[in-house]
């Protein structure tokens, strides 16, 4: 009673409910209206599918698309945007945005409900037990993706990494991530803090929007581009804005003049046409004014373009000479994105001619042309690539990029991620041709070797010569667009180590290291250890000891005998040069140790050397005929028959006596054989002694190996040494140029055989 007294004597009360209750009652009457403009919305999404989709049903099509919604709009159910707005707003429009790509209903569905796993308490198997394993398995990978973060003007590689796994595995987690990512610019207005606004628009522009054009999605990666643009340079896009409404009527005169003047040019000499225009991108404009330094618009003379389609690639080119026919091409403006298409996968003609308006006959005008189905392409990109199966979901045809791009992340280490990102994904691309006409498409800064192994890997495993537009080319040097590569091989060569360093492309880069993988790692250590020796001796320093005391103390260190063997190891395999560790050793001995040492330089003696001219023999080398040449000054008096080739890395070839003392100083890689013609059918015979573990199998590998080599076994003696070994000795008989041929044998027979080889020594030579 008490209580009621103190109620009715606060009369305020009442009004204070009343308030509230109306209160109340006008949020709910708003957030009716709200959700009636929403739901009209998914009708609207529902229409558009049934319009890419006729064979499906447009109540199944309405049925799926609002369970998703409905699931999406419960969960978030209290949730709300910094605009004020209630978070299902943002799935919807993005889900708007997506079907600019045509989706099928898994990516749609799965755009609606793309932040429910992240943003509320429903799980992946909440969603597979309501929508289906594929549903379920596209919302966890844009889940994964919102944890990927930019940190300032370095892309953040482990998060990157995840981004390209997605989209190795499904590429329609990133057209869901960018319709987000978009979507989520367009609103970036409504945060509150300047500094987060610039590096979200920061994050976009350096890793959604080159994603969206490697993609070919050129309509989501312009609006991308001109978001960003909006938040980080302000005044500019006001100003650039400003100058695009100033030149709408030259727009507008633009579309009308163009159609009608090609339309009279094209009719009743091709069929089925379409003339429309282009408008470059607000950031495009932005990027080419400031590039030439140019103030204004109407400076630039391609911010309007028409477009031509038509129904054939053939009557792409038909329509080329007509307009050419008709107005004069401007010189090297002229592109063929049909034969040579962008990486992307984008195909269209591009041609500038000048003479197309009578108003001003000097006004040059950009014209593309392509067929409808180049144009869906370029309308919206890899998405394309898909094609339906039952029940409205799509499965991607083969797209060559993302097969590679797999290759990548699969094989790659984040350490290694960052560069081959850069030049697989972002960076420019070159096209060269095979001698047969087809063309490889590589990233800018690619080498003959990168192009062997695009082709084949057994073509990059065995290179041993390159020819660049007929020319000898060395393997390290960078390719030029449109060069002509010719690889030669030697079925006895194989991958070194060092062309890690200089290869682009990931595939060759794995290539090399599977190869590698397979040689023995105390092979590498033997190496390195006889590598060393040589220039140990040549210095004057004690042989290493069993415990390698030499290498005790590098860098101030002191290290342990396997970090010892590890030197030794980085010799052997070429990462680590062998003069890099003397020094370090010469500065353990020698604190004062001056590290301007002087030696014999290959390019000085080269320098010495002279085209051999009168008389000049011809050479075969590398198995190639009529290549030019210098000779040593160890042997330009009289070139003899143990003469040996070397290649520098400007391609510049050099002859030597193989006991030429300046070859202990050069990569053993750039050596090819070498003889004077028709002196080639002389053969010696090696004398080569094995001891092998006496068991099943050991001989019969043996004798494969030599075989596969196509090394002919002239004789083969065998003897037992007690129960457990066996010694075999195997004349071998080669050309007397392929003598280096022994070097790689016995190198491939450590590796083929292991432990099953005690030892091997030759015994001697002798010639046929």
């Amino acid at each position: 009673m008490k209580k009621n007294k103190s109620f009715l004597k606060n009369p305020c009360k009442f009004d204070d409910i009343g308030y509230y209750i109306q209160k109340i009652f006008d949020n709910l009457i708003i957030m009716e209206d709200f959700n009636q403009k929403l739901e009209k919305k998914v009708d609207g999404i529902v229409k558009r599918v049934a319009s890419y989709m006729p064979n499906l049903n447009i109540e199944y099509i309405k049925e799926e698309v609002f369970k998703a919604y409905n699931y999406a709009k419960e969960a978030h159910q209290g949730q709300f945007r910094l605009s004020g707005e209630p978070y299902i707003m943002h799935p919807v429009e993005a889900t708007i945005i997506l079907l600019d790509l045509k989706p099928d209903i898994f990516t749609i569905q799965s755009c609606l409900m793309h932040d429910v796993i992240e943003d509320t308490p429903k799980t992946k198997e909440d969603i597979e037990a309501e929508f289906g394993s594929e549903v379920a398995f596209l919302c966890e990978g844009l889940s994964k993706l919102s944890k990927v973060r930019y940190k300032g003007e370095q892309r953040d590689i482990g998060s990157l990494r995840k981004m390209f796994i997605a989209m190795a595995e499904d590429l329609r987690v990133i057209f869901v991530k960018l319709s987000d990512r978009l979507h989520n610019m367009k609103t970036l207005k409504f945060h509150p803090k300047p500094e987060k606004r610039e590096k979200i628009a920061i994050e976009t522009l350096n890793i959604y929007a080159p994603i969206a054009d490697r993609l070919g999605l050129f309509a989501i990666k312009n609006s991308l581009e001109e978001e960003c643009f909006k938040i980080l340079e302000p005044e500019s896009y006001k100003e650039l804005k400003r100058q695009l409404r100033e030149i709408e009527p030259q727009r507008r005169i633009f579309m009308k003049n163009v159609e009608s003047e090609i339309d009279k040019i094209l009719k009743g000499k091709v069929e089925n046409y379409e003339i429309d225009y282009r408008v470059k991108s607000i950031y495009s404009i932005h990027r080419k004014l400031v590039k030439k330094g140019l103030s204004h618009v109407s400076e630039l003379f391609d911010v309007f373009g028409a477009r031509v389609m038509v129904e054939t690639e053939a009557d792409c080119y038909k329509v080329l000479g007509i307009i050419h026919n008709t107005w004069t091409p401007i010189p090297r403006r002229f592109k063929d994105y049909i034969a040579l298409p962008k990486p992307n996968g984008y195909k269209s003609l591009h041609t500038s001619i000048i003479g197309l308006f009578q108003e001003d006959r000097k006004q040059p005008t950009e014209i593309q042309i392509k067929t409808f189905e180049m144009k869906e392409y370029a309308d919206i990109g890899v998405a394309a690539h898909f094609e339906y199966k039952e029940k409205g979901s799509k499965i991607s045809q083969d797209v060559d990029w993302v097969k590679e791009l797999k290759d990548m992340v699969d094989s790659l280490q984040d350490s290694d991620f960052e560069g081959s990102l850069k030049v697989d994904v972002f960076k420019d691309r070159i096209y060269v041709f095979t001698p047969q006409g087809d063309f490889i498409n590589l990233p800018f800064g690619s080498t003959p070797i990168d192009f062997a192994y695009a082709v084949h890997s057994d073509l990059g495993d065995h290179i041993s010569v390159a020819k660049v537009n007929s020319q000898v080319y060395p393997l390290d040097k960078e390719l030029n667009n449109g060069d002509v590569v010719e690889i030669i091989t030697d079925k006895n060569r194989k991958p070194n180590p060092f062309w890690i360093s200089f290869v682009k492309t990931v595939k060759a880069k794995n290539k090399i290291k599977a190869f590698l993988k397979k040689e023995d790692k105390e092979l590498h250590r033997e190496r390195g250890k006889e590598i060393l020796q040589k220039y140990l001796e040549k210095f004057g320093f004690p042989k290493l000891d069993k415990d390698l005391l030499l290498l005790k103390n590098i860098d101030g260190k002191v290290l342990n005998q396997e970090e010892r063997w590890a030197l030794l190891e980085q010799i052997g395999n070429f990462s680590l040069p062998a003069p890099t560790l003397l020094r370090k050793i010469q500065k353990a001995q020698d604190p004062n140790f001056d590290s301007k040492e002087k030696k014999g330089d290959l390019s000085k003696i080269e320098k010495n050397t002279e085209k051999h001219s009168g008389g000049k023999q011809t050479l075969i080398i590398g198995g190639e005929v009529g290549l030019d040449y210098k000779i040593c000054s160890c042997c330009k008096r009289k070139l003899g028959k143990d003469i040996v080739a070397h290649i520098n890395n400007k391609g510049v070839i050099t002859i030597h006596k193989r006991n030429c003392k300046v070859l202990n100083e050069v990569n053993k890689d750039r050596l090819l054989t070498a003889y004077i013609d028709g002196e080639e059918e002389e053969s010696i015979i090696y004398k080569i002694s094995f001891i092998l573990e006496n068991k099943m199998g050991v001989l019969k590998e043996l004798t494969e190996t030599v075989f596969s080599m196509r090394i002919d076994i002239d004789t083969i003696d065998t003897e037992k040494i007690g129960n457990s070994q066996r010694k075999i000795i195997l004349g071998l008989k080669i050309f007397d140029y392929e003598y280096m041929i022994i070097d790689r044998l016995l190198e491939r027979l450590k590796i083929k055989l292991g432990d099953s080889l005690i030892n091997s020594f030759i015994l001697g030579v002798d010639k046929v």
